[in-house]
């Protein structure tokens, strides 16, 4: 994931709701969400062989998105993807599985990871902050920074969420409209990555467009109080243009964990 607002507790029928961007080189092959073997729901990145972003039946869920830094790839390192999958597989409450991945995660490029259930508990970590922390009911958002860092898209996809969370238009396709805005952010309130301003500028927006580089999937989750799951994800190529769409719908049993 390159983009995520979550809404954790924030909504009087809805526990938790995630909106969340994908972006990536075109050419990396990935598989659209499906059930795994083992239980997991998820997308699948071929090169790496792990996920972005993915859901349990048991309510687990986890995703990762790149910490943007501007420095040479070590070709040796693991893949991110696969924090993801230990986390939904791990036995650990949120913030004990996010508390391991701050003593092991030395050995990755950069990430932020968070990983939560529908109690509805959340914890975030990143190997490029000290430890991991336990995330407090409300709204959160992410990109390729901190936690909460203020990039304008970050600001706005909050902003957004909490606008959609409070009206009386169908909340999944307001989620998905606040993914989908490509308005690139004025150049005063860019970041500064390591990249250059004019990619900078064309990171800036929530959905991204380049012929090589952009926002391949759009997910959206929302979990109500009694556990039903709807978890939709649509897929889209170079142009922009939705190429597909997975949805599922099941009930957690289970919605605690240790």
């Amino acid at each position: 994931m390159c983009l995520a607002a979550i809404a954790l507790d924030a909504h009087p029928r809805y526990g938790l709701v995630i909106a969340a961007n994908r972006d990536e080189f075109h050419a990396r092959v990935a598989q659209p969400a499906h059930w795994w073997n083992h239980g997991v729901l998820a997308g699948r990145d071929e090169a790496g062989g792990g996920t972005w972003f993915g859901m349990t039946r048991n309510g687990r869920w986890a995703l990762v998105t790149n910490f943007r830094e501007g420095i040479p790839r070590d070709p040796a390192a693991p893949s991110r993807g696969a924090l993801v999958l230990e986390a939904l597989q791990s036995t650990q409450s949120p913030l004990e599985c996010a508390a391991h991945f701050a003593v092991d995660g030395s050995r990755y490029h950069g990430f932020n990871l968070l990983v939560g259930d529908l109690s509805p508990r959340c914890a975030y970590v990143s190997n490029r902050a000290s430890g991991a922390r336990a995330i407090a009911p409300g709204l959160i958002g992410l990109s390729n920074h901190l936690l909460e860092a203020p990039w304008p898209k970050v600001t706005q996809s909050k902003s957004r969420l909490a606008a959609a969370l409070a009206g009386d238009a169908d909340l999944i396709e307001s989620v998905f409209a606040l993914l989908a805005d490509r308005t690139p952010a004025p150049a005063a309130s860019l970041p500064s990555t390591g990249v250059s301003e004019q990619w900078e500028r064309v990171l800036s927006p929530a959905f991204i467009v380049t012929p090589s580089y952009g926002t391949r999937c759009s997910t959206v989750v929302v979990a109500d109080r009694n556990g039903d799951v709807r978890f939709i994800e649509r897929s889209f190529d170079a142009g922009g243009t939705m190429t597909g769409e997975a949805a599922f719908e099941f009930g957690v049993q289970e919605t605690q964990t240790p």
